[in-house]
């Protein structure tokens, strides 16, 4: 059963969902056209915000978890995309390595790794799990709560290649984010495809530099099918490096802060929305020292102690030096059994595959829900079938709606590709 949302079977949004049926072949054709001239990431999820006049993406994750919240139903979708994926990249390709996170006691992620070798084996490939974990010396298996395992294996590096064990891997694939910096095992792989690229982990990325790629996309986009960007992009301003820890320190935060929700209180008064209009502060390199903060005025800026500050899941920050960015707010319409929710869209290579709803019950329509306490419901669907229904009236079939969340999912995908050829260390440069 599909979960009940609000926003559903129907919706405000109707309109944007009208223009974007109306215009399916235009947006296809412009993807695949897209795509001949760009690589899109290995994988990748998508948080999207419905705020019934808007639909947006909020943040993009290039080393993807939570495969394993996604419903049996979408797993073909997943096979057929993989086997896609990595015809592309080594069609000679036998042997597969994944390298997760550091997390060996965390059972919910292993799931997530679980479900992962299960696409690939379905894809075709030999699947192993090599983990760089420095306390992982032997074979270690993990029961999961499904009653499934993982058997994690201590990597072993060679002059030129990285695998383990009797097990010789010509495709590596990372689920680790690497917002710690690049371990010395996982550089100068130079006969072996690693994916995604090293350059796809936080040490390198910003998110500011990802939603100035998604900016770009989402005007080409609007022009495309005759819309205003704004109803699909999260406006937002880059402070840079800031001193949270002093008054002082804050001013560049304070002055950004101001300026765009200027910027969002005209476009609200344009449109004739009546919310208020509210911001999110957060880390441009996804620290995990910094937590993220919802500022209404600028005003509340004044009230918060960064120094010394504790972990809530709301706001932390235990650095004094951020790089700090700061992005319209967009509300969430969408309910589950009266539970704030917003929808995540997974992709492999360029195919959406599915997604989940995050949910929670402790949040208000203008909080940030992924946090302690937070559930997932898979995205699925009542009818057998896929596909968007165009001759059927907006908000009356949820395949068009879910047709909608991928067609922003891959917008953000496409933006992502954007930042990485223009972050890849090994590009050639032109003058």
């Amino acid at each position: 059963m599909v979960p009940h949302l609000v926003t559903a079977l129907t919706g405000p949004i109707n309109e944007l969902e009208q223009r974007i049926l109306d215009s399916m072949p235009a947006i296809e054709r412009w993807f695949r056209l897209e795509w001949m001239e760009h690589t899109p990431p290995f994988y990748s999820s998508v948080d999207i915000r419905n705020a019934g006049f808007k639909l947006a993406p909020v943040d993009t994750n290039l080393y993807p978890g939570g495969w394993n919240n996604l419903t049996p139903a979408m797993l073909p979708l997943a096979v057929q995309a993989a086997m896609a994926a990595i015809e592309k990249i080594c069609p000679e390709a036998r042997n597969l390595l994944i390298i997760p996170e550091n997390q060996k006691r965390n059972t919910l992620y292993l799931s997530n790794i679980a479900q992962l070798r299960r696409i690939f084996h379905m894809a075709g490939l030999n699947v192993r799990i090599g983990s760089i974990d420095p306390d992982i010396k032997k074979i270690t298996t993990v029961d999961l709560p499904n009653g499934d395992s993982v058997k994690l294996e201590p990597v072993i590096r060679g002059r030129r290649r990285l695998g383990v064990k009797d097990f010789d891997p010509c495709t590596i694939l990372l689920n680790n984010d690497l917002r710690a910096g690049v371990p010395g095992i996982l550089e100068d792989l130079h006969e072996q495809y690693l994916l995604p690229p090293l350059h796809a982990g936080w040490f390198t990325r910003r998110k500011s530099r990802h939603f100035q790629s998604y900016e770009e996309v989402a005007k080409r986009f609007g022009k495309l099918i005759g819309v205003d960007p704004w109803l699909i992009n999260p406006m937002f301003n880059k402070c840079g490096e800031a001193d949270l820890s002093h008054a002082s320190g804050m001013e560049c935060v304070t002055t950004n802060v101001d300026a765009l929700l200027t910027r969002i209180k005209r476009k609200y008064k344009e449109y004739g929305i009546n919310e208020k209009p509210f911001v999110v502060v957060k880390a441009d390199d996804s620290s995990v020292g910094m937590g993220i903060m919802t500022v209404r005025d600028v005003k509340d800026l004044a009230g918060f102690q960064f120094a010394g500050q504790e972990a809530d899941g709301d706001v932390a920050v235990v650095q004094q030096l951020a790089e700090v960015i700061v992005q319209e707010g967009v509300l969430t319409n969408e309910r589950i059994a009266e539970a704030v929710a917003e929808p995540v869209v997974y992709m492999m290579d360029r195919y959406v595959v599915g997604g989940f709803y995050r949910v929670h019950a402790g949040r208000g329509i203008d909080e940030n829900l992924n946090a302690p306490g937070s559930r997932f419901v898979p995205l699925d669907f009542v009818e057998s079938t896929h596909l968007p229904q165009p001759g059927i009236r907006p908000g009356a079939r949820a395949p068009n709606r879910f047709y909608m969340y991928g067609v922003i999912g891959r917008l953000a995908m496409l933006a992502a590709s954007y930042e990485l050829e223009a972050t890849d260390p090994d590009a050639e440069v032109y003058d």
